[in-house]
């Protein structure tokens, strides 16, 4: 059985600790508050990412040794017209950067909370892209989602992070435009 400590109980930390407790896993979800410290092997940072900064500056040590899932999408949340990392980098590259102690994986940020809940998209099952360079880390994510009845699909390394972002921010935009739902997005069909 794993672990999975959820730093966030907005809408995202609720649907992934629900699919989390759905594969038989053990989810906890702690504040934003540094004093209470993650005891999963999987922490899921289901804030949004201004706080990554706040989180890291709190926690790089209760973090390290830990698989870390960043599912922020960097928009510029101002103009809603542009991701807020450089072109060739990713919230996640920033991340893993900070966290050198950490294996850090990104999932979760092109899927929707109500896709994760559903667990479909539209007639298609939900599924989560996990990028990363630790195998294992990816592997034992991939394995949490799916005993919990979602399907994951390897993205590649971590340096594939800047284009799942970049889908995630289309998927936002075309939700905010109102041109899909929020119970929509993209899905993969073989």
């Amino acid at each position: 059985m794993t672990t999975v400590s959820i730093i966030g109980n907005g809408n995202m930390g609720s649907a992934i600790g629900r699919i989390v407790e759905a594969g038989g896993n053990t989810v906890e979800f702690i504040g934003r508050d540094a004093s209470q410290a993650p005891t999963g092997e999987i922490v899921v940072l289901a804030v949004p990412y201004p706080a990554l900064a706040e989180i890291v500056a709190g926690r790089r040590e209760q973090l390290a040794g830990k698989v870390v899932v960043d599912l922020t999408n960097p928009v510029d949340f101002a103009t809603f017209d542009s991701l807020v990392v450089p072109a060739d980098g990713s919230a996640a590259a920033e991340l893993a950067q900070a966290l050198p102690e950490s294996k850090v994986v990104k999932a979760f940020n092109t899927n929707f909370a109500a896709t994760l809940a559903s667990k479909a998209v539209g007639e298609a099952p939900t599924t989560v892209l996990i990028a990363g360079d630790d195998q294992a880390a990816k592997d034992l994510l991939a394995d949490v989602v799916r005993a919990g009845g979602v399907l994951a699909a390897d993205a590649g390394s971590l340096a594939r992070a800047r284009e799942l972002e970049a889908i995630g921010f289309q998927q936002m935009v075309l939700a905010v435009r109102e041109q899909i739902s929020w119970s929509g997005g993209f899905a993969l069909a073989n």
